[in-house]
């Protein structure tokens, strides 16, 4: 056996071990971010749908004035979830070294969940303005 050779190549290959764990350590903070960023969208999307459904649960069971509160709430924390979103995505960024895990483009995110924002504005003037009676 080439015992010598082996305890030679050891401390590189030790070397090699902890600088892997350490890239792979990165590419896990950046898939957590992005899973982070999906919840957030996940709960935009549900505060969204509540907000909306809001006027047709809650008619007649409270006051009109109640309805279009508890909807533009709902409806305005489904807009700050989804630039939430955004942010902890942007400025969550793996320390070095770099991953090698690629991450999305904050242009997407940026577009993606500008749209969402406008179409949680679009339900809040529905919320706002529409009919809450049966």
């Amino acid at each position: 056996m080439d015992a010598p050779k082996k305890l030679a190549e050891m401390p590189q290959k030790l070397g090699d071990s902890a600088d892997r764990r350490t890239e792979l350590a990165a590419d896990r903070t950046v898939l957590a971010a992005e899973r982070t960023y999906a919840a957030w969208v996940r709960t935009g999307l549900a505060a969204l749908a509540s907000g909306v459904g809001a006027g047709k649960l809650l008619a007649g069971v409270i006051p009109d004035w109640g309805v279009r509160a508890i909807g533009s709430v709902l409806v305005l924390f489904s807009a700050f979830s989804f630039g939430a979103a955004v942010w902890r995505e942007v400025f969550t960024r793996a320390t070095p070294p770099e991953p090698s895990t690629h991450q999305i483009h904050w242009i997407v995110l940026f577009v993606v969940n500008g749209s969402l924002i406008l179409v949680a504005c679009g339900a809040l003037v529905s919320v706002i303005l529409g009919r809450t009676g049966g």
